[in-house]
């Protein structure tokens, strides 16, 4: 990474929105707040980047959250105390995603610190860096800005986000924003990419070729969000066709290569759902793991069972080959080098993927899940980018068959309801050429439907599903008693709100009917204007998934 035609003589805050152009950051989500103006003023007057305001800090993160899964780093603004403590469970479920958000915070004064002064948004005890404390387990580094440590602590912690793809904090004291760094504004700058241990590097590629070079029957791989985040999608591509292995892919990393590729066998989900996709994955002589983490989700809540002898990990920063742990040897290396180096066989097709097959209803039935997952699918085109929120809606798209080019997103690890939206929004403004579709359930949406009218008011035109099943019914499936009160959510009307919320020219229904769903597809599909379609369903009408994972966890 090269140093740029800056100036030497950057203020703090103007080294640091350097840096982010620098990663490839162009847009940063927040709230604003008296601490933070130096901050977002500077934003505001940057030509080259862009202030995209959000209703609340929680949204804001969710939204970097989302910006970050497209465009591999993103940046989040808040004020001091308030602002950063709402938004920290955002960020919490970045660092557990891998997604490297640049959390700026907005702090008191140096001097107002010195003085202990009793002041607003602290605790009122003249302590000051206790929220930076409360970061400490949900970054990857974390550091209090000064005009004399801004250029090698911007150097060491953006180093640290871009190698170990996870969020950080960066706190300028409102008096130090606006100083001129001391130093030379380029130091240290000259490499923060990660550079596997070469030798290392070629003992692992030689001894991952021979083991592909010694499978007699078949090999597969799961391909993992990892390749995703770290742009490695193509070149594992390559490697797979290469081999001539089939993939499969876990619900984390579902889209992470191309679904209607003829060597995709379809989801691996443990014991739960498809049990030929499970056969061929478990009983194959090698498995090539690159980058997926064995959660929950990801091996039906843990009915997975894969011979740790067959199987090969690829991580971010190691691989394990059978019992052999390879240290200092980066997945895209090792990937790259791979690929490289394999010899090419043909694909025997032994097993394609299939999709949600066809929808079961007739036009004047109420709407079930046999007939809307599968509509949801034939209705996805090519390139759509999917945001799918925590809940039954996941769980029924997660195991339909995506077109050429859709990428599908879901909170897999971290699970918070209420995500999707403002990760719909954020997703949005990082790839303006895609058509964003949103899929999430009446409770989740009641948490962050603020975010709806963003939007509007940044020109975009997202398809938005709310599914109106009356309460929280994952919660409902999990829980000793579905019908108790704390599974009920109020009953808005979902339809009305774009309008309230300045969304002007926008295709607004309340569908409750086979017939009225299809109806409405088919006129968002041939106007392209957004769209809000409430989808009204039975309170206990779920997806294949969700039962069974009601069932796995032994509380009905």
């Amino acid at each position: 990474m090269g140093h740029g035609d800056h100036e030497m003589a950057q203020t703090v805050v103007e080294h640091v929105l350097w840096w982010l152009k620098q990663v490839g950051i162009k847009d940063v989500f927040g709230v604003p707040g008296d601490f933070s103006f130096p901050v977002t003023d500077a934003i505001i007057e940057d030509k080259e980047v862009r202030w995209v305001g959000c209703t609340n800090e929680l949204n804001s993160a969710y939204a970097a959250d989302g910006y970050a899964r497209i465009r591999g780093m993103s940046a989040l603004c808040t004020t001091y105390g308030v602002g950063e403590l709402s938004a920290i469970n955002g960020v919490a479920g970045a660092y557990s995603e891998y997604l490297p958000i640049v959390h700026i915070v907005g702090m008191p004064g140096m001097k107002t610190q010195a003085g202990k002064k009793v002041i607003h948004h602290s605790l009122g005890n003249g302590e000051f860096d206790f929220y930076y404390h409360m970061t400490k387990p949900v970054v990857c580094a974390r550091t209090i800005l000064t005009a004399e440590n801004c250029v090698s602590e911007m150097a060491r912690v953006m180093g640290c986000a871009v190698r170990e793809r996870r969020p950080v904090y960066i706190a300028i004291p409102k008096d130090c924003a606006e100083m001129k760094v001391v130093g030379n504004a380029g130091a240290g700058n000259s490499e923060i990419e990660m550079k596997s241990d070469q030798e290392r590097l070629k003992a692992a590629v030689d001894d991952i070729l021979a083991r592909i070079r010694g499978v007699e029957g078949r090999g597969v791989f799961l391909p993992g969000i990892m390749a995703y985040r770290i742009g490695v999608g193509k070149v594992l591509q390559r490697l797979v066709e290469k081999t001539g292995f089939g993939f499969a892919t876990m619900f984390h990393d579902k889209s992470v290569l191309d679904e209607t590729h003829e060597q995709y066998v379809g989801m691996y989900d443990g014991q739960l759902m498809n049990q030929h996709v499970r056969e061929y994955v478990e009983e194959a002589d090698l498995v090539i793991n690159v980058g997926a983490l064995w959660g929950d989700f990801n091996t039906g809540m843990f009915t997975s069972n894969l011979d740790g002898h067959k199987t090969i990990d690829i991580y971010l920063d190691h691989a394990q080959v059978g019992y052999a742990v390879y240290e200092q040897v980066y997945m895209k290396d090792l990937i790259s080098a791979l690929a490289d180096r394999v010899s090419g066989q043909d694909y025997v097709s032994e097993l394609r993927a299939e999709g949600l097959g066809e929808a079961e209803g007739k036009a004047d039935d109420k709407i079930t899940a046999k007939y809307l997952y599968p509509r949801w699918e034939q209705f996805l085109r090519e390139g759509d980018l999917l945001v799918c929120d925590t809940g039954t809606v996941s769980m029924g798209m997660g195991f339909a068959k995506l077109p050429k080019g859709a990428v599908f997103c879901n909170q897999t690890l971290w699970g918070a309801i209420g995500w999707g939206t403002p990760a719909a929004f954020g997703a949005a403004i990082g790839a303006e050429e895609k058509r964003v579709i949103l899929m999430t359930g009446d409770g989740a949406h009641q948490m962050t439907a603020t975010e709806v009218g963003q939007f509007a008011a940044n020109g975009l035109k997202p398809v938005i599903f709310v599914l109106n099943n009356d309460g929280y019914t994952i919660e409902r499936l999990l829980c000793r008693v579905p019908e108790y009160a704390y599974n009920d959510v109020t009953g808005w009307r979902y339809a009305d709100l774009p309008r309230a919320m300045g969304c002007k020219e926008w295709i607004c229904a309340r569908v409750e009917t086979n017939g009225e769903l299809d109806r409405v597809l088919k006129k968002i599909n041939e106007n392209g204007h957004a769209a809000y379609v409430e989808v009204v369903i039975d309170q206990m009408e779920v997806p294949p998934l969700a039962k069974k994972i009601g069932n796995e966890l032994g509380m009905k």
